[in-house]
């Protein structure tokens, strides 16, 4: 189910310090019976070229504790590993321009009504597939069936953020984030490195999906992480908080928190 909220999630009633890192209470999600507290971590702009485990050293493992969730932005995975795209790399041709034309306007992101996107995806899977899914995706929007065009193509190309001119970063008007590369073994790393169970997750207020995870988070369903932060605590706006801690907290008393007015729609563009 779509949770859709207007700006910037970081209420400063709800903003918390420990062991100098900044968290925000994001309100407790009840999931298979167990109460999760979640815990918004703030960070500093992540750049291309960081290394992630040092990231979650500096800002996660200073909060964690044993038993505890963590996910993590894809966006930010795939910056430290430089797994990106910029515009000026990417020539526009006619088809791109063609088909972004007749594609779905995406009020919750970039979509494929932007030229460049569409023809990144065309650099990725290749003319023929796009024409096809962008046909099929055509024929079954005639019947109200949507979302065929990004099961045809994959979700390596419906995972591609950026060239979005509206985002309240500079740094993503004129950049494309791909998927982060073998997101399985990133969970590893970190989890090896720093004893934390995590997970690299694809969060908006649409939907969630969950692309990799740790070890010790294999035997939970990909589900069940994803419910954990299924109204995307982490935000859609300018917070700067690519970490998640879900905590599971029994019947212990939750922090207070001030909860953000859920919206009956997607917001409207700016």
């Amino acid at each position: 189910m779509a949770v859709w909220y207007e700006g910037n999630l970081n209420k400063s009633e709800n903003r918390r310090e420990e062991n100098g890192v900044a968290y925000y209470i994001r309100g407790v999600r009840e999931v298979e019976g167990a109460r999760y507290e979640r815990y918004a971590v703030q960070t500093h702009f992540i750049e291309r070229g960081e290394d992630y485990v040092e990231v979650v050293r500096r800002y996660i493992a200073p909060l964690y504790k044993p038993g505890d969730i963590v996910t993590i932005s894809e966006k930010v995975v795939s910056m430290c590993q430089n797994n990106t795209v910029e515009m000026k790399d990417v020539k526009v041709g006619f088809w791109a321009k063609f088909l972004s034309k007749f594609a779905t306007h995406n009020v919750n992101g970039i979509g494929m009504d932007e030229p460049y996107k569409l023809q990144l995806a065309i650099n990725m899977k290749g003319l023929p597939l796009i024409l096809w899914a962008s046909f099929c995706g055509a024929v079954c929007r005639i019947f109200g069936k949507r979302g065929v065009f990004y099961t045809i193509v994959g979700q390596d190309v419906s995972g591609i953020d950026g060239f979005y001119s509206h985002s309240a970063f500079e740094t993503y008007h004129t950049l494309a984030v791909l998927n982060p590369k073998e997101p399985d073994k990133v969970c590893a790393d970190i989890e090896q490195a720093l004893g934390v169970a995590c997970a690299v997750v694809d969060a908006n207020d649409i939907n969630v999906e969950v692309l990799g995870r740790a070890p010790s988070l294999m035997d939970k369903p990909a589900d069940f992480v994803a419910e954990l932060i299924r109204d995307n605590p982490a935000g859609q706006d300018d917070e700067l908080t690519p970490f998640v801690i879900s905590r599971d907290i029994g019947d212990a008393p939750a922090q207070p928190y001030v909860p953000v007015e859920a919206l009956d729609g997607p917001p409207a563009p700016h």
